[in-house]
């Protein structure tokens, strides 16, 4: 492997949407992400250090690539986190599960069917 250079994070994750403003509503108003940048074609939002792209373009490609994908939010406790979120609209394809000795999982998807999932301590519900 050439030692030339060193990938040392992700900094940002871009999602094909079919809607744009259909998928910031999701985003931003029922997730609460920040936009930091909006187009009519794309939008930037900001999560943590990683910066999460909604892009139109990108959906018209997705039939023509093969793969998934699934975009992990981490939480101080997932129960909680779990329990607003389904006060907030969001459905959840699975229940709360411990997936590691100190952290728990539960997934959704967006409207656009990306698998989301939010990660961490399980704490109270």
């Amino acid at each position: 492997m050439d030692s030339n250079f060193k990938l040392s994070q992700i900094t940002a994750i871009m999602l094909g949407v079919r809607d744009l403003p259909e998928a910031l509503a999701f985003y931003q108003d029922q997730l609460g992400l920040p936009v930091i940048m909006k187009e009519t074609e794309i939008a930037l939002l900001q999560c943590g250090s990683v910066i999460l792209g909604l892009n139109r373009g990108l959906a018209n490609q997705a039939l023509q690539i093969a793969g998934a994908s699934e975009v992990v939010f981490q939480v101080e406790n997932v129960k909680a986190a779990h329990s607003a979120m389904k006060a907030q609209g969001i459905s959840f394809v699975d229940e709360p599960r411990q997936v590691t000795p100190a952290h728990w999982a539960v997934h959704f998807r967006d409207v656009d069917g990306h698998l989301l999932s939010i990660f961490g301590p399980e704490g109270q519900a």
